[in-house]
């Protein structure tokens, strides 16, 4: 299913980016760990740095793509200052982080119907010069799903047009 404006990607299962931000580590991993510094580049929720933690984030639906704009993200693993990993699946229109598809609460099993959504987004640091190169792997897409192709293209495109910018904006601010 080809997205205008969006070309096809070369690894299909997942997005792999990298941005040079002229800022030390530790003002990064602010912006990626604090719950306020995140709601402004990334998507609002209650987030917090433990292992286990799972929030809630609201975001645009995108009806093509199968994502309801409800994601339920679960903190998987960090160093700090170094790398950030959080799954993220669409939670379907449920209020509870986890209580979508993974948990039966109306949707469907991660990977069974079109569209379900249960990726994993590692946010690694590294230090370079007076700043900081930032690398993003969003991985988990289902090459055999259109819809899943379909959000891989859009988000691909999200993640560099948009949601990067967001970050590099929000830093200069700080």
């Amino acid at each position: 299913m080809s997205v205008p404006g969006f070309p096809e990607p070369a690894d299909p299962t997942e997005i792999r980016l990298d941005a040079f931000l002229p800022h030390p580590p530790r003002k990064v991993w602010r912006a990626l760990t604090e719950p306020a510094l995140r709601a402004r580049w990334l998507m609002p929720g209650d987030f917090r740095l433990e292992v286990g933690h799972r929030t809630t984030m609201r975001a645009l639906p995108r009806p093509g793509t199968g994502f309801s704009g409800t994601v339920a993200e679960e903190v998987l693993a960090y160093e700090p200052e170094r790398m950030l990993r959080v799954r993220w699946t669409d939670a379907a229109g449920d209020a509870e982080p986890g209580g979508g598809a993974e948990a039966g609460g109306g949707g469907t099993e991660p990977g069974a119907a079109g569209g379900a959504a249960d990726w994993t987004i590692t946010w690694t640091l590294v230090p370079e010069g007076r700043g900081t190169r930032l690398f993003l792997v969003h991985a988990g897409f289902d090459p055999d799903d259109p819809l899943q192709r379909r959000a891989h293209r859009i988000m691909g495109g999200g993640w560099s047009s948009q949601v990067l910018p967001a970050l590099a904006e929000l830093l200069r601010e700080q």
